[in-house]
């Protein structure tokens, strides 16, 4: 198989990608599973971009360096947060339909989270993920030069080591025409030849026993690009987020960070509130500092979790705002709206990954 672009992943980076692409040459994507099955169709609270007119860039770049803790490039945070809301006017043009507040339709509801000074999370419900993700697939279906394989799993970039008796010389780049991947139906493995190759895998959550990622996210594309001879960074820097739902019959199902932007209180098994003795933004401060201090008040009493309240917010408000939160918790026999939530920290993002350049490209030459 021949292609410009080859795409290995279908969430909302590899199908944006696609669909740009697409406008310029054939396109194809591999995905392990089904098209939708991804980080992205999971995610709950929503995009951060400064959309409201008492926000800035400046404030929000503070608050990324702020909870970043001195450990991000400043010109890459500037970078992402400019270009934060053309990305989401792209997505309404592709049709992701963001919830806008009742008494003014033309405005975005917009979200508070964890280490953000401003409400500037921009949401579609809590199935902000599903949402994007299916507007981009539809989009990118839509396309007669774009060809998915489902159900297909990319296992090596062809680069010139493959070459029967090569030596690689000094100073000499390392190039990737493409990939080997198994088709699952058929038990083969085929040969991807591309152009263009684009890494679009995910995180590797799955190497966590609780973890808010789906069973694909198994870091394949990571390992790949080191194997391929990319450099990779920050690879101890896993994010894990505060609130996921402890459950012996739930799978590490979130508890987005937005319970909490929308006056969620975090509780002991006694009712105590904590997060005030860690930080003075309490259930606010970044996911970073509150998974922290729940991991430290489940060590240092024995407790198996903590409890996240909405109880004290209006019914009606949580069935709207939270509607996929509520049915989930109440097909488990937990009402929200009586219930405490029953949570821990889980392994949500990996931060590092393949070194790239601001543009995206890595040390390998395509």
């Amino acid at each position: 198989m021949i292609t410009d672009f080859l795409v290995i992943g279908s969430g909302i980076g590899g199908l944006s990608f696609a669909l740009k692409a697409s406008e310029v040459g054939e396109v194809v994507i591999v995905t392990k599973k089904e098209d939708s099955e991804s980080n992205t169709n999971y995610a709950q609270g929503g995009i951060a971009s400064v959309m409201a007119s008492d926000d800035s860039f400046d404030l929000h770049v503070q608050d990324t360096l702020r909870g970043g803790a001195g450990l991000c490039k400043p010109e890459v945070v500037k970078r992402v947060v400019e270009a934060g809301p053309g990305c989401i006017d792209e997505l309404i043009q592709i049709g992701v339909g963001f919830t806008k507040k009742r008494e003014k339709e033309d405005e975005f509801d917009l979200g508070l989270e964890g280490g953000h000074s401003k409400n500037r999370v921009v949401h579609a419900a809590d199935l902000t993920g599903r949402e994007v993700e299916n507007s981009l697939l539809s989009a990118v279906k839509a396309k007669k030069n774009v060809k998915i394989l489902e159900d297909h799993i990319a296992i090596d970039l062809i680069t010139q080591h493959h070459l029967e008796d090569y030596q690689r010389k000094k100073g000499e780049k390392i190039k990737c025409w493409g990939a080997y991947v198994l088709d699952k139906e058929r038990n083969q493995v085929i040969t991807c030849l591309s152009k263009i190759t684009l890494l679009a895998t995910g995180g590797a959550g799955r190497v966590y026993i609780h973890t808010t990622n789906p069973s694909i996210a198994t870091g394949d594309g990571l390992a790949m690009a080191y194997r391929a001879g990319a450099e990779v960074a920050n690879l101890e820097f896993i994010q894990f987020h505060p609130t996921a739902l402890y459950h012996p019959d739930a799978n590490s199902f979130l508890i987005s960070e937005a319970v909490r932007g929308e006056g969620g209180l975090l509780r002991l098994n006694s009712g105590e509130t904590f997060m005030e003795e860690y930080h003075s933004k309490k259930e606010l401060a970044p996911r970073d500092v509150v998974a922290r201090a729940i991991d430290h008040e489940l060590k240092k009493r024995g407790d198996s979790c903590v409890f996240l309240d909405v109880t004290h917010l209006d019914q009606k408000f949580i069935k709207l705002r939270f509607p996929n939160i509520y049915g989930k918790c109440l097909s488990l026999g937990l009402d929200i709206t009586k219930d405490w939530i029953p949570v821990v920290p889980a392994a949500h993002y990996i931060c590092g990954g393949v070194m790239t350049d601001l543009e995206g490209k890595t040390g390998i030459e395509w």
